[in-house]
């Protein structure tokens, strides 16, 4: 790295080494988180909702509180959220789920628990890291309700304003 460097290119060659040789040490240095039952536990949330979330290699079984998906998230919409992450990591029907999830309502919940299978699912497997974060599902979403006003009918709305 102690070269001279005179053009632009050379500069951009360098720079572009040590780039690519950071991102190589980084993929070398995570390593799977695994538990004795060969589970991934990760914790999700979303609004007001909180998700705790193990994977394991299975056929796919998704488990929400002691429930099947389908009976838990009954919409269709939310079912779909809850299968984006293996869909954009590409391990469909690969991985069983159990969560427990509470707090807030159904889509938070289903946001939670989309934001734990993604945590749980770069945990198992590094490797699935960089598409999950490029989809943007490693994310925590910050937006939650914003609080009432004195003086104010709900958070912004104000009472309907009477001339006479």
């Amino acid at each position: 790295m102690t070269e001279d460097v005179k053009t632009l290119e050379d500069l951009n060659e360098v720079v572009t080494e040590t780039a690519a040789a950071e991102a190589v040490e980084a993929a070398i240095t995570r390593e799977p988180v695994r538990d004795d039952l060969g589970r991934s536990y990760a914790t999700g949330k979303r609004k007001d909702a909180v998700a705790r979330v193990w994977i394991k290699p299975g056929s796919g079984k998704v488990t929400v509180n002691g429930r099947e998906m389908n009976s838990y998230f009954a919409r269709p919409v939310l079912q779909m959220i809850l299968a984006q992450p293996f869909e954009v990591a590409g391990v469909v029907g690969e991985f069983d789920v159990m969560a427990t999830v509470k707090g807030g309502g159904l889509s938070g919940q289903a946001g939670a628990v989309k934001h734990g299978i993604s945590k749980a699912l770069q945990l198992y497997e590094p490797s699935l890291r960089g598409a999950l974060k490029a989809a943007g599902f490693l994310t925590r979403d910050s937006r939650v309700v914003e609080r009432k006003k004195y003086g104010k009918r709900k958070a912004r709305r104000s009472f309907q304003f009477s001339k006479r």
